[in-house]
């Protein structure tokens, strides 16, 4: 976990990736601390990113799997804490964490004895607690967690504040000091320590602020022997097998006198068999298991009877190394050969959805540090930079579903406009990593946009062989520059635009430069690649345009001759004039005074100030 999260620094994926994997990993610095139960040997551990607010604990909660739940609960409520583990178990864990479900739980009517006071406090379950994240009991401290401030409301428990806030935060808050002091109001941000003292055990952590206190408590509680500093994950094992024919046969076999023991290398890997029911079997096994000639087998080992595993592996398997394969996928000896995967790994750039950005990328990235470990990979981490595409919303901005009757089939789009026309369309709705919605209408723009295109490449009586002239040249350099970097950037809608903006200055021309056209269709090419590749062959070019060497822009020659310059006065706009690039402040200013609105702002005024940004803006501050 810790080399999931440390190993993203060193590549390049979005932000909001990098967020998401370091949330899922769940990586969290605390303490571990011990509660014992009163009148019973056992003891509840306990993982908490607050040690300082353990004088607010006063209530615990297990989760209703804890394995401490059937010693600690009394005759008393043994039935109804029964009754309650059963429907918490019918839930999903997304279900019993959703915020805005109303917590429950049930009393087991055991007491913890808090560490830092001796108090006695009572032992809940509660299904908002789950088993699965550090160790399935936590300290409610309900006048600083709003889940715990909640609970203990709803069922009359004890809030105690031991975290006075800041007043200025508070009331910007909208809360007030008095009710999180006596308890009424929860105050979940920093603040100073209070009521968090014990002379007789030698802890007072009063006056202090969040971090110091956390120190503190941490280093007492493990000079006491009753906890120690600690850090947890939300990342759990993975569940690997699955109950269906399709997947990758796991390669184990089951022998009575043996066990488990693995396929021979030789002999892998385990291939599907051919079979006509795809369905579970009624024992809700896997199809496979009811193909006994492949299911029995041997014992590589002792060499008895012996059945295979029937479970195959999750899609995730094949999609956490599949890359490597496609690197030498005809290799019988290896999955790929040595010096192939130091020359292609690893990979460049790794773009999909953003439903693959958490999980997807975290097994993927997992299964290739295991082979990095182990010697198979050159590379700790299998993808250099990851992006992701916006989803295509339909008409209207809604999620695209049959219910909805708002799917847009491409077939039908391609068969009436034609496969470019869609192409482009698609790249030019929004930002490549934004949703967009889809707007039928729209698409008829990128159709003439496409036709203008196809009489400005086949008007032979307009097409000459002569050189451009400067302003033809500067665009098409501008052209070339611009949709280069957006294609390195994934803007293909606004170097789209850009090429538009080329189309039309083309067609005004009387004379179109050939040699112009032909940089303009390398450029079109990746968008629009069977309108050029048609083009390309009516040139009389015998070459195809995948092969053709991308057109290189010239920096001076893309540059602007003259540039507009926005003139204000005290900061507002009083217009702009058109000036040579790179003017002196004294040329700018003699032209901007010429302007009529800017002159009878500025005449028979004192101009305290002159602010000059080259080439953008200049402004006059009078008084």
């Amino acid at each position: 976990a810790e080399k999931l999260i440390q190993d993203l620094d060193d590549v390049q994926y979005l932000d909001k990736i990098k967020t998401q994997q370091v949330n899922w990993i769940g990586r969290s610095e605390g303490s571990e601390v011990i509660f014992s139960v009163d009148g019973v040997t056992k003891e509840i551990l306990v993982f908490t990113t607050r040690p300082d607010t353990l004088f607010g604990a006063t209530f615990m909660i297990l989760s209703p799997e804890h394995e401490l739940v059937p010693f600690i609960t009394t005759k008393e409520q043994k039935a109804v804490v029964e009754s309650y583990m059963k429907d918490s178990a019918k839930k999903s864990d997304l279900e019993r964490t959703e915020l805005e479900m109303e917590k429950t739980g049930v009393f087991t009517g055991s007491y913890a004895i808090n560490p830092v006071n001796n108090e006695k406090i009572p032992i809940w379950i509660a299904d908002y607690v789950l088993i699965s994240y550090g160790t399935g009991a936590i300290m409610a401290v309900p006048a600083h967690d709003t889940r715990d401030f909640d609970f203990a409301q709803k069922y009359g428990l004890k809030i105690q504040c031991i975290n006075r806030p800041p007043q200025e935060l508070a009331e910007n808050e909208g809360i007030r000091v008095e009710d999180v002091l006596a308890g009424k109001a929860c105050w979940p941000y920093e603040g100073q320590c209070i009521n968090s003292s014990n002379a007789e055990a030698d802890l007072d952590i009063n006056g202090l602020n969040v971090e110091t206190a956390k120190t503190k408590t941490t280093k007492w509680l493990e000079e006491k022997g009753i906890g120690k500093k600690s850090i947890n994950y939300k990342l759990r094992d993975w569940v690997f097998s699955r109950q269906r024919y399709w997947g990758e046969p796991i390669p184990l076999i089951h022998c009575h006198e043996c066990e488990w023991v693995p396929v021979p290398e030789q002999d892998l890997p385990v291939l599907l068999p051919t079979v006509e029911k795809y369905e579970p079997t009624e024992t809700g096994e896997s199809p496979l298991a009811a193909i006994l000639d492949w299911v029995n087998t041997s014992c590589p080992k002792c060499g008895k009877d012996a059945k295979r595993e029937t479970d195959t592996m999750p899609n995730w398997a094949g999609s956490s190394w599949y890359f490597l394969r496609y690197i030498d996928p005809h290799n019988d000896s290896a999955f790929a050969d040595e010096k192939k995967l130091g020359y292609w790994m690893p990979v460049d750039w790794y773009n999909g959805g953003m439903e693959h950005t958490t999980l997807h990328l975290l097994y993927s990235r997992f299964w290739n540090k295991f082979l990095y470990d182990c010697g198979l990979v050159p590379n700790s981490e299998p993808y250099l930079k990851r992006t992701s595409h916006g989803m295509v919303l339909g008409e209207g901005g809604e999620k695209m579903s049959k219910s909805r009757n708002n799917v847009i089939n491409p077939d039908e789009v391609v068969e009436r406009y034609g496969a470019d026309v869609f192409r482009l369309y698609e790249m030019f709705i929004g930002p490549f990593d934004q949703a967009a919605a889809w707007d039928t209408k729209s698409i008829v723009g990128i159709d003439r946009f496409l036709r203008r295109l196809w009489i400005l490449f086949t008007s032979n009586e307009k097409i000459a062989v002569i050189p451009p002239e400067k302003e033809t040249l500067r665009l098409l350099h501008q052209t070339i520059k611009k949709v280069s970097e957006d294609i390195e950037k994934l803007r293909f809608n606004t170097a789209i635009s850009q090429m538009m903006i080329f189309q039309n200055h083309l067609s005004d021309l009387n004379e179109v430069p050939e040699e112009v056209l032909q940089d303009y269709l390398k450029l079109l090419s990746p968008f629009a690649p069977h309108f050029s590749e048609e083009i390309n062959q009516l040139f009389g070019n015998q070459d195809t345009m995948t092969y053709k060497e991308w057109p290189q822009y010239d920096e001076k020659l893309a540059s602007e001759d003259e540039v507009e310059i926005a003139v204000q006065v005290n900061g507002k706009l009083r217009g702009s004039i058109i000036i040579a690039k790179d003017s002196k402040e004294e040329a700018v200013s003699e032209e901007s005074r010429k302007i009529k609105k800017v002159n009878i702002h500025i005449e028979d005024q004192t101009i305290i100030k002159t602010i000059y940004i080259k080439n953008r803006l200049i402004n006059f501050v009078i008084r």
